[in-house]
């Protein structure tokens, strides 16, 4: 976020996760304060083919990966042509950007010739790598003289205890984090150039906060080829699937992440990673504020706490502007954090941010006047799909952080009633901050039947036009883990059939329906690992035809198998089955379209680009449950105005 003018001065920010011109992950892009909106609305996107949108309008790149197309280099370019032209413009305005990109999130996307720069330079492993960082970060006096280096968990690894096989594997997956984050570090850095160029640095207040909570673990002990197999599919993830594809990792061919003992050596000097929000490891963020023309100090440090929360006063204290009581009539509440500017020119001010408590997935912890009392909750945060214990059964221990700055020291033996003091003090907050009721279930959340939250979509049936595309996993309905059709009525041409009908997900997960060589075919990707798919005995015919995918859920549990059927007009023209299904999601950033499949596609039968039907769509039905079965196979005229006046 950036501005010019001495009267109103916000900060542009770089963050590892989220979407550029928005306030949060959860708002919608118009609407929320910003003029434009240009980026990703998804947790995290494909760096190659990623689900962006201009305001509200889904658009797809320009060119493609072996074009040179990549996202963090797009979001840059896009963010200098905004400032230039506002400048251009309107030169006395002040601007204000939330330049949030997808880097360094996985997936870890990034060129090839950026990831050779570091070849061989993590070969020593995690363990080194440690200890080789504590080492400069004492020497940058960026951490405490005295700082201690905190210990692995047991539950990590250690590097000599890993695979001789794999560790190419490993090494390589940090190769390609590094060159990700040198490649998104140089693309802000153009950004930052910008305004040099304009002639606004000085007088441009700039926050650029590196991380992403901590560093990752979701990777699991070896890494992943794909992010979302580690909650639907985890066993499929192997050693020997990691060797195989190893050339694949960084490519659109994956949507690769690196293992947890990297994750763990990003996160030094402290205890566990992102998710972990009880631990330093898990919410301490590296960050750069400047502002020559208000910031008198030049290149300090500073020590008092202070949380993202803060960012929001900080900006409207620099502009001079009160915090808003109202917005589009609607009241607001007042801020919790505290500006930070009292610190800027006074690296010994009293600190002013005393209290803040932590929670995610029940990590649970409280920072007040520098102690911390913490508990982490349940498995290992790369189990991302499994019961957990009880909430009772968490163990809470306390740190001085005043004098014990990494948390090395567990004091809650030696202090119980310190901990109860701190654990009292956690409930009020999050009772106050509406925390409660405590939820620690992990992947589950994300499909909304077994998360039991209400969908965006009512009832049984959905149904969907040509043109629609980029539809969000949460605004389809839900197919996962029941029976379900899926029936289209079309127009094949004279020169034949060809084409997607409908699809949703991308090459990492996901099912399609198309024509290929001129026959209907259903193709059901499972975690980018296993493909199946069910032809068609017989060419469709040209004309108007109703063709039906019916898909029969096993059932006994989650991800189990399934017979499928196709059908031309009621009469069956194939059958098959899917041994593997998705659990909990397709993707976290694929989406639904009628008529082609945009981004990465679900079947190797086509390719990115140019896979639109040949023919025409008039309509496509979902069905799922009970209303999936129909004795005729087909849809007649009376149950579509039964269904088009269920939704009026």
């Amino acid at each position: 976020m950036a501005s010019d003018t001495t009267d109103s001065i916000p900060p542009l920010s770089a963050r590892r996760r989220g979407r550029r011109f928005s306030l949060d992950a959860t708002i919608t892009p118009t609407g929320s304060g910003f003029e434009h909106f240009f980026g990703f609305i998804g947790g995290e996107t494909d760096q190659y083919y990623p689900g962006l949108y201009d305001g509200t309008t889904p658009i797809e790149p320009d060119r493609t990966p072996e074009q040179g197309y990549h996202l963090m280099e797009d979001l840059a370019d896009k963010a200098i042509a905004y400032i230039r032209q506002q400048k251009a413009m309107a030169p006395d305005k002040p601007f204000f950007i939330y330049f949030a990109p997808g880097a360094t999130h996985a997936p870890h996307h990034v060129p090839k010739d950026w990831i050779a720069k570091y070849k061989g330079k993590f070969d020593q492993g995690w363990d080194k790598l440690r200890e080789e960082t504590f080492i400069r970060q004492k020497k940058l006096g960026v951490i405490p003289a005295d700082c201690e280096l905190t210990k692995r968990p047991e539950e990590i690894p250690a590097w000599d205890k890993t695979e001789a096989r794999l560790r190419p594997v490993l090494t390589r997956e940090m190769e390609i984090y590094a060159a990700f984050l040198e490649f998104a570090d140089h693309h802000v850095g153009r950004l930052i150039d910008s305004l040099t160029d304009l002639g606004i640095l000085d007088n441009t207040l700039i926050y650029y906060v590196i991380g992403d909570n901590g560093a990752s673990a979701e990777g699991s002990l070896i890494g992943t080829i794909n992010e979302v197999a580690m909650g639907d599919a985890p066993d499929l993830v192997t050693p020997e699937l990691m060797i195989e594809r190893i050339d694949d990792l960084g490519t659109s061919r994956s949507f690769n992440h690196y293992a947890v003992g990297w994750a763990h050596a990003l996160d030094t000097p402290y205890q566990w990673t992102k998710q972990v929000a009880s631990h330093w490891g898990g919410t301490r963020n590296g960050t750069i504020v400047h502002w020559p023309k208000g910031i008198k100090a030049k290149g300090e440090l500073r020590s008092q706490f202070h949380h993202v929360i803060d960012v929001a006063p900080t900006v409207l204290e620099a502009a001079g502007l009160p915090a808003p009581t109202m917005v589009n009539g609607v009241l607001q509440e007042p801020l919790h954090g505290v500006s930070m500017a009292y610190s800027f020119d006074d690296a010994k001010a009293a600190e002013r941010h005393e209290t803040q408590y932590f929670e995610m997935l029940c990590n649970r912890g409280i920072y007040h006047k520098g102690w911390t009392a913490v508990t982490r909750h349940g498995n290992p945060p790369w189990v991302m799909a499994e019961a957990q214990p009880a909430l009772d059964d968490d163990v809470w221990e306390l740190y001085d952080t005043n004098k014990d700055w990494s948390q090395a020291h567990d004091l809650a033996k030696q202090m119980p009633e310190k901990v109860a003091d701190l654990k009292r003090l956690f409930e009020f907050e999050a009772t106050k901050y509406n925390v409660f009721p405590l939820d620690d279930r992990k992947v589950e959340r994300a499909n909304p039947d077994l998360a039991g939250r209400p969908s965006v979509v009512h009832g049984s049936t959905q149904l969907l036009f040509p043109g629609m595309r980029r539809l969000q996993e949460n605004s389809v309905i839900n197919t996962k883990n029941k029976s379900h059709s899926v029936t289209a009525e079309i127009e094949v041409p004279a020169s034949g059939a060809s084409g997607v009908i409908v699809a949703q997900g991308g090459n990492m997960g996901g099912w399609s329906l198309y024509a290929h060589q001129g026959k209907l075919k259903y193709c059901y990707n499972t975690v980018g690992i296993l493909h199946y798919d069910i032809t068609a005995t017989s060419p469709l015919p040209a004309g108007k035809h109703q063709v039906r995918m019916e898909f029969v859920y096993d059932g006994g549990g989650l991800g189990k198998g399934a017979a499928i059927g196709l059908y031309v007009d009621g009469k069956k023209v194939g059958e098959g089955r899917v041994e593997r299904t998705h659990r909990f999601l397709f993707s976290l950033d694929e989406t639904l379209e009628v008529g082609s499949d945009v981004g990465e596609p679900v079947s190797a039968d086509y390719g990115p680009g140019g896979n639109e039907f040949s023919g025409k769509i008039n309509w496509v039905q979902i069905d799922v449950d009970a209303a999936a079965k129909d004795t005729d196979h087909m849809i007649g005229a009376e149950e579509r105005f039964m269904v088009a006046m269920a939704r009026q």
